[in-house]
């Protein structure tokens, strides 16, 4: 289920709830709070429940490529593995219907997608990254549906997702038998361009203080690539795309302060060590 990447998912739909101006007006009720907690147990099941199936549909792959994972190992039944993922899935979708239909159809999306990528797309040079940004647009989409109005105006922000997961998952194609530093040297100018967009929402908002989360984000993402893209062997591809996926927390929390929820960002911001503890402990990619 990869714990400390369902940590970076919860990120995501934080970074849109803030997006969406939710935390301004929040008071210290459980009322306030129950819709946040609703899309954050969904998404919990979304993204673990598309990982557990991520190891499904590879499991005769893996047993050549990563035969330290569950299934090979003999650890997990591919049956238990496949009921477990059905379940998370559907627990994902009930969550997200429990707050809204907007919530609801998102949730729908992400599963068909997140199944779709599992199956078929990332065999798919192009596709596979594309189709795997998508997951994480509609994730931070996810978030924002918890105000509809603000869902149809910021719809356009699950771009920038995209773009840092698609060069995240072009990087990690080299990740088993080493790369070529093309996809490394794209990797690195897709995530110029993702700080380039947040530090012009930042401006905009006249929020200069995001600088305080972009400039560590930034650090977390280039050094591992830079290390790669000197020796493009297989074990530092691999630390490049951790890095990757656990510096989201940076991302969303940077999404956070450039809209004004600087409380936000600095709890989002202190899911990293958590998700920092989950990766040494549990796989990452």
């Amino acid at each position: 289920m990869r714990p400390a990447n369902i940590v970076t998912s919860v990120a995501d739909v934080l970074a849109g709830i803030a997006i969406s101006g939710y935390f301004y007006h929040l008071t210290f009720t459980t009322g306030s709070f129950y819709p946040v907690v609703l899309l954050c147990l969904s998404t919990i099941g979304l993204y673990s429940g598309g990982i557990v199936f991520n190891d499904v549909f590879d499991a005769e792959l893996d047993k050549v490529e990563r035969p330290e994972r569950a299934i090979p190992a003999g650890l997990v039944s591919l049956k238990e593995a496949s009921f477990l993922g059905i379940f998370l899935l559907l627990w994902g979708i009930g969550f997200a219907f429990s707050y809204s239909n907007h919530a609801g159809a998102l949730a729908v999306a992400i599963a068909f997608f997140a199944l779709l990528y599992n199956k078929i797309s990332k065999h798919i040079k192009f596709i596979g990254p594309l189709n795997m940004g998508l997951c994480r647009g509609l994730n931070l989409l996810l978030g924002i549906s918890i105000s509809v109005p603000m869902l149809t105006h910021f719809y356009y922000l699950a771009a920038v997702p995209v773009i840092y997961i698609f060069s995240i998952t072009m990087i990690s194609q080299g990740e088993v038998h080493g790369g070529n530093k093309r996809n490394l040297y794209i990797g690195g100018v897709l995530y110029a361009i993702v700080i380039a967009a947040i530090l012009y929402f930042a401006i905009s908002q006249q929020q200069s203080i995001t600088i305080g989360f972009v400039l560590p984000f930034a650090w977390m993402i280039f050094r591992p690539l830079l290390s790669a893209i000197k020796d493009p062997v297989g074990k530092n591809i691999g630390l490049a795309v951790k890095a990757g996926v656990i510096s989201l927390i940076l991302m969303d929390a940077a999404w956070a302060a450039a809209f004004g929820a600087i409380w936000a960002g600095i709890f989002i911001a202190c899911l990293l060590p958590v998700s920092m503890w989950f990766a040494k402990r549990f796989a990452v990619t």
